[in-house]
């Protein structure tokens, strides 16, 4: 047993890349003094802090008066509790048609005889409502939130509530008064479905508030990013191009990182953010900046030093602290730890889905595609139609793809470019993208784009289904040939695999997908190599509830057409 809390220990420690000792003290700051720190260390750390921005003047004022947090989750509870005892008289109303008050001789209300026995859950209901709202994390406010996240923790929690409900409801009768009173069962789910339509509504009005107050750039998170490098850059304009996650970047913490070669005013800020200070004075810059999340995205930050920032700031301060590694930094949810012997062994990679789990994929992928083949096929008639009429040329376009193990296969699509076109320029388009040169960036630093925007081969219905996704359609007769899956990695063109490192060709280890992580995670403002961070994401944790979420984001996003050309 002690091999494996020592196993875990080191585990959490992956980003610690330097041995400290504490061999004397700790310094003002609360780090430990570091017996291998040489003087030009402290050379680099002397410039970092000549060079960085006063934290106090990148203090932003205060996202909001204190009172307001707590006053919009109690506002929020009682909402849901009016909810809770709606959905509940409601649902018996509905089967029972009678009514829920008497008026008394005196003038006043009280409960109807029909409506008592159920009048006395009430004080069951209410408590078990809020406590599984309270359980799956619903009245929290706070940071990213997503409509799918929520919507499936508001049915995970009427779901359970409702369940609770029946159950005391059978052990407890009513008490004494209507031991052998029967409960209606129609009611109950009647209930269920009443409460989570109600409170589903409430949080999607709340979300989009939300939304619409943080595009105005209102009551964003101040937030410090730890390092300068490509994670942090990534960050930065994630949150930049999506102010509704909620993050506002407001400064850089150096990691004792300096190159003597760039200049001044390059050291001095980056990607547009001030640098304020560096890893030593990490504690200072939280309190001066007022920043209320520090987001470590260096994986050369010491373990110790990390650990010792969080003792100092975190708890006093109520600041969250996040990690944004690589994904090649960290471990995927089926590592399973064994012991050989004496030792404890890690097992990192293994098969990524097991024979159970591709049947359950396989017939999930059977069903979705019949059942949208059936449903779109008018769609279908139309577009075909469309294309006919916009330019000369079939209606599918086909084209070589690599599939699962490097399979190569036929992929369908609606044609959406003129017949005849040449593809060498978009065969060095993607070279440069794979090797993440710079210049296959069309859009800019604020709003990225890894994808040819000035297509002249695309026709004028090409571009409205391309912006649309509806070209993608026919890909449902791959699924149903088993070439491709409902959702997995975008299958690639036979070239763009030439280009490919080794570790790019993990993410052909399960079958291609229509949609995927890729596409509703930034789709074509992502770098390449975030791409296959996020393929392997999706291979090494898959799951049916992954698949049933990816493809309840990918209606949004087509809908709202973003980051498509």
């Amino acid at each position: 047993m002690l091999n494996y809390i020592t196993l875990l220990k080191e585990l959490t420690r992956s980003f610690r890349v330097v041995s400290y000792k504490r061999s004397a003290p700790n310094g003002p700051t609360g780090f430990p003094h570091i017996s291998r720190q040489s003087r030009n260390d402290s050379v680099k750390a002397e410039a970092i802090k000549d060079l960085a921005t006063d934290p106090r003047s990148v203090r932003v004022p205060a996202r909001a008066p204190r009172w307001v947090v707590p006053l919009v989750k109690t506002l929020l509870a009682i909402t849901d509790i009016g909810l809770a005892i709606s959905a509940f008289t409601l649902a018996f109303y509905l089967r029972h048609h009678d009514l829920i008050l008497h008026r008394t001789p005196g003038g006043g209300f009280t409960w109807s005889r029909e409506f008592a026995p159920y009048a006395l859950l009430l004080p069951l209901v209410i408590p078990i409502r809020l406590l599984l709202l309270r359980y799956y994390d619903l009245y929290r406010i706070r940071g990213e939130f997503s409509f799918v996240e929520d919507m499936a923790r508001v049915f995970k929690a009427t779901a359970i509530g409702s369940l609770l409900i029946v159950a005391a409801t059978f052990m407890y009768r009513g008490g004494v008064a209507y031991r052998t009173f029967s409960y209606s069962r129609v009611v109950f789910l009647f209930d269920f479905l009443l409460a989570l339509a109600g409170m589903g509504a409430v949080r999607m009005l709340l979300r989009g508030g939300q939304i619409l107050v943080r595009r105005r750039g209102i009551n964003l998170i101040p937030t410090l990013i730890v390092g300068r490098g490509p994670e942090a850059a990534l960050c930065i304009r994630e949150m930049r191009a999506r102010p509704e996650l909620g993050y506002r970047v407001i400064g850089i913490v150096d990691n004792w990182s300096f190159d003597a070669g760039v200049h001044a005013t390059e050291r001095a800020s980056f990607e547009g953010v001030p640098v304020i200070g560096d890893l030593r004075s990490l504690p200072e810059a939280i309190r001066d900046s007022g920043a209320n999340e520090v987001i470590i995205s260096d994986p050369n930050v010491p373990g110790e030093a990390l650990f010792d920032v969080m003792i100092q700031t975190g708890r006093r301060r109520g600041v969250e602290f996040r990690i944004a590694p690589t994904l090649l930094n960290c471990l995927p949810s089926k590592t399973e730890i064994d012991q050989v012997g004496s030792l404890p062994m890690v097992t990192l990679f293994r098969s990524p889905l097991s024979n159970s789990a591709r049947m359950a994929k396989r017939g999930s992928d059977l069903i979705i595609a019949s059942v949208a083949l059936a449903i779109l096929s008018p769609l279908w008639l139309l577009i075909a139609l469309l294309i006919k009429l916009d330019s000369r040329g079939p209606v599918f376009y086909k084209q070589e793809r690599v599939g699962m193990d490097g399979r190569v296969f036929l992929f369908y699509k609606f044609r959406t470019m003129r017949t005849g076109t040449d593809d060498a320029e978009h065969r060095e388009f993607q070279r440069r993208y794979i090797r993440g040169q710079p210049d296959s960036n069309q859009g800019d630093d604020e709003r990225p784009a890894y994808k040819l925007r000035a297509d002249d081969r695309v026709t004028r219905v090409g571009r409205i289904l391309r912006r649309t996704s509806l070209d993608e359609l026919p890909q449902l007769f791959n699924v149903l040939r088993g070439d491709m899956s409902i959702v997995g990695p975008r299958p690639p063109i036979p070239y763009e695999v030439e280009s490919y490192q080794l570790w790019h060709r993990k993410r052909l280890d399960m079958k291609p997908g229509i949609t995927g992580l890729w596409q509703v995670s930034g789709r074509n403002r992502l770098p390449f190599d975030e791409m296959v961070r996020m393929d392997l994401y999706y291979i090494e944790n898959w799951s049916l509830l992954l698949d049933v979420k990816i493809i309840l984001q990918t209606l949004p996003v087509m809908w709202r057409g973003e980051d498509v050309y």
